[in-house]
Order: C-alpha cells, then sequence, then structure tokens
C-alpha cells in the first residue's frame, strides 16, 4: 500500500538543499514554470518552491500555486525518481486555471522523470 501523504522528509527545508539543487540541475521548463532537479542520496523524491510576487503578484495567487504544485508532487510522488525538485514560477502562470495547471504539472512530471533516467 502506498502511501500519498506530503511528510516533512519530502520536503526541501534548509538553503543549502536547495543551492544542492540550483548547481547543474536537470531542467523541465515551459512558459509558465520551470522545474530544476538533481539526484539526491535518499530513495524518495523532495520538493521545494520558488513562487515569486515579480510573477504572481497576489499573496492569494502564490498560495493556489503552491497548493496544486504540492498536491500534483503527492499524487505522482511514486513515480518520479530519486531527486531534488525546485519548482519556480514565471511570468503568465496565474493566468492559468487549476485544471490548465495541474495538466501542466502532470506533464512536466513525465518529462522530468524521462530526463533523469
Amino acid at each position: 500500500m502506498q502511501r500519498h501523504s506530503f511528510s516533512r522528509e519530502l520536503r526541501l527545508l534548509t538553503p543549502m538543499h536547495f543551492k544542492h539543487v540550483f548547481s547543474n540541475p536537470v531542467r523541465v521548463g515551459t512558459p509558465q514554470l520551470t522545474i530544476l532537479a538533481k539526484t539526491n542520496t535518499l530513495e524518495h523524491p523532495r520538493l521545494g518552491l520558488a513562487i515569486s510576487k515579480k510573477s504572481v503578484k497576489l499573496a492569494v495567487g502564490r498560495n493556489r500555486i503552491k497548493r496544486l504544485v504540492r498536491e500534483s508532487f503527492r499524487l505522482h510522488q511514486h513515480k518520479l525518481p530519486a531527486v531534488d525538485i525546485v519548482v519556480i514560477s514565471k511570468n503568465g502562470i496565474s493566468d492559468l486555471d487549476n485544471k490548465d495547471l495541474t495538466k501542466l504539472l502532470e506533464k512536466s512530471w513525465r518529462r522530468l522523470t524521462r530526463r533523469c533516467e
């Protein structure tokens, strides 16, 4: 039975974790977001978010995007390789509705899996 939780061990928590990902990562990009990934020594993926005020002005919008990315990661974590992932927002991401953003994330997770293997 697979657990679909998003516990503390599945998050990038410290600046050192983020710096590790930013040094020579595998990139998956769309016009609305960029996903950076780098292999880790753990047996599971971890997620970090960088949703900037520059790309999404209102806190409500930033929180919505974070919620959707976390939920998508939570549901796809068992299909992803053991990598540390940072999702970075770009201009135009706030124009997507929830359904479109979810589809975009699913497609990005598949592309990331292919590139990391």
